[in-house]
């Protein structure tokens, strides 16, 4: 939807409003850089060409009026009485951010109408485009000058105590300061980061997301049970490593004193502290144009999710052996949580419907699941667009 549509759309759900501001958040892939978050690690996250748009003007009470085109559907709230709905959960993110904003500031209430093409449940962050796009109307609405860091961490607050959902702060981060054309270098402990160019357009390259169609049922207690694991490597490497806080805080130098932690925790220290390692190396080599070595890191990527951190599934694992048989694919890999969810791979252009027919053929007649894919180029993060 452009933003004459949607301000067209918003002029017919409230007829009696004033001219509104219309704001933009994308969604996100992790391209490499996982179960590193936590861990005080790194990332390297993409802002994808699918977003949350929204259209909001002031009105002159503390009432807050939603209407979503995508689902239809409109309901009300006061800023004076805010509480998470069991009926339209969609509206808790933007409940959760004037819940946040509330804290420091006051607040008007506003006209809102809403759209997006971030796909639902491929792990894609539609949760986290959906609040830092609404972090930003609100910003904005209010004539506020709340930088971009701290929407940042407000939007992830948001999920985190009101929503409920124990998310880093990754996914918010991406969706605020990505770039058109770049991916983003972040440093989970101390937030600094940088926008690092990618070759893909240059070298007829895209980035290819597949949905696996199945729906993650473990993430939550497999997650919990992994920080705890992380957790308690850390304490046994404590013993020769005094200055260790996290597993970020030890190197692949370090990995001889990793190979005498107990089994689970060694595998789990093992994939955090290369995965690391990968993160630094990829980035490096999107820089210097190298996508044959970034490709490369992907894989492994893959290979260390599945065998030391295992949070892949059968599926995931197809999936990925489906792309990395397909001429033209540079690597592939389970891209989020784990146990079900997406792959991403990089792929040159013109493989990208071989790449399409190999999946559409063998992965429902070996899974009984049928799979989305989506084709996704560097996008520009949130932004006032009227």
């Amino acid at each position: 939807m452009n933003v004459q549509k949607i301000v067209s759309a918003f002029h017919r759900q409230f007829p009696g409003a004033g001219e509104p501001i219309v704001a933009r958040a994308p969604g996100r892939v992790n391209l490499i850089g996982e179960h590193t978050d936590y861990n005080d690690g790194f990332v390297l996250p993409m802002a994808i060409d699918a977003q949350i748009m929204l259209a909001g003007s002031l009105r002159t009470d503390q009432e807050v009026h939603l209407y979503s085109l995508d689902f239809q559907s409109g309901v009300q709230f006061s800023l004076q009485d805010l509480k998470r709905s069991t009926t339209a959960s969609w509206s808790n993110y933007i409940r959760g951010v004037c819940a946040m904003f509330l804290e420091f500031t006051a607040l008007k209430g506003m006209n809102i109408v809403l759209t997006g093409n971030v796909p639902q449940g491929a792990g894609l962050s539609s949760s986290a485009a959906l609040e830092v796009g609404t972090a930003l109307l609100i910003r904005n609405l209010h004539g506020l000058d709340t930088d971009a860091v701290a929407l940042v961490k407000l939007a992830q607050r948001a999920e985190n105590e009101f929503v409920g959902v124990n998310c880093g702060i990754m996914d918010q981060f991406i969706s605020m300061l990505g770039k058109k054309g770049h991916v983003l270098f972040l440093d989970c402990r101390s937030l600094e980061y940088e926008l690092v160019p990618v070759p893909f357009a240059a070298n007829n390259a895209a980035i290819v997301v597949i949905d696996s169609a199945v729906k993650r049922g473990l993430v939550s207690s497999e997650y919990n049970l992994r920080r705890s694991q992380c957790e308690a490597a850390v304490e046994q490497l404590k013993q020769d490593l005094p200055h260790v806080r996290a597993l970020r805080d030890v190197n692949t130098a370090n990995l001889d004193l990793v190979e005498k932690l107990p089994s689970d925790l060694r595998k789990r220290a093992r994939h955090v502290i290369t995965e690391n390692q990968r993160v630094l190396d990829a980035a490096k080599h999107l820089a210097a144009g190298n996508l044959q070595e970034f490709g490369q890191l992907m894989n492994q990527s893959h290979a260390s999710l599945r065998d030391d951190y295992e949070v892949s599934c059968g599926e995931l694992d197809l999936l990925v052996e489906l792309a990395q048989s397909v001429p033209g694919t540079y690597g592939s890999r389970m891209t989020g949580a784990g146990f079900g969810g997406c792959t991403v791979t990089l792929i040159s252009n013109e493989y990208i419907d071989q790449l399409k027919d190999v999946v559409s053929e063998h992965y429902p007649r070996q899974t009984g699941l049928q799979p989305r894919i989506f084709v996704f180029n560097a996008s520009e993060g949130a932004e006032q667009l009227a």
